[in-house]
């Protein structure tokens, strides 16, 4: 496919994705279906790190960060940058000098199946990052590649403009068009917890709260003394 930067996408509302990000990964996860999750080797660079951002999309060649330079020219204030190479790669292809260059532009943070370095600026900076790996050894900027096009990010389908959430628990994408619904189910299994987080706070257990004594006799477990 001939490089190409598209330049406008369609976003979700500024609301729904502050809510989706508040609900945070393991609760949207589970709202969704249990579906959308980044594999578990995407690991935030510093615990407290979290956000949630419509998606700017970059697929690039590996050793090769030209491309994210050419997609912060497109985002947008409030946008993260996800970054698929073609190919596995674990080299650091971003570092202090482009998250300088994110903040200067209102990028929230970065999604990347790729190495970063500089992690101790990164951090200091509060610019969260979430990678399959830390490295030191550099990068070009030699081939072009594209931006927000659909691409596969650890193991995840990415389109433009779909909200990515982050947190300590890992990556989920949540398509832009189910954006909406994704966080009334959400917020409504949130709104669950909390009942049964009171019930198990007062002593009930899981066993009697969600029936599972029955499931245990059908599967033919026997109490022994």
């Amino acid at each position: 496919m001939k490089p190409r930067i598209v330049r406008r996408i369609e976003r979700p509302s500024a609301e729904v994705v502050r809510l989706l990000g508040e609900l945070g990964v393991a609760t949207v996860h589970e709202g969704q279906g249990r579906t959308g999750l980044m594999r578990p080797y995407m690991r935030p660079i510093y615990l407290t790190a979290r956000l949630a951002a419509p998606a700017i999309t970059v697929s690039c060649h590996p050793g090769d960060n030209m491309m994210i330079h050419a997609a912060l020219e497109v985002c947008a204030p409030g946008d993260v940058l996800v970054v698929a190479p073609i190919a596995e790669y674990t080299d650091g292809m971003f570092g202090e000098l482009l998250a300088t260059s994110c903040q200067a532009h209102g990028v929230v943070g970065l999604i990347i199946d790729a190495g970063v370095r500089d992690c101790a600026e990164l951090t200091e900076m509060s610019f969260p990052v979430w990678s399959k790996a830390i490295s030191a050894q550099g990068t070009v900027k030699a081939t072009a590649g594209s931006v927000n096009i659909d691409i596969v990010c650890a193991g995840a389908l990415v389109h433009p403009g779909d909200v990515i959430v982050a947190d300590q628990d890992g990556v989920v994408v949540v398509p832009r068009q189910q954006a909406s619904e994704v966080a009334k189910l959400s917020e409504q299994r949130r709104t669950n917890e909390a009942r049964a987080r009171e019930r198990l706070r007062a002593g009930e257990l899981g066993l009697d709260m969600y029936n599972l004594r029955t499931k245990l006799a059908e599967l033919g477990a026997e109490y022994v003394d």
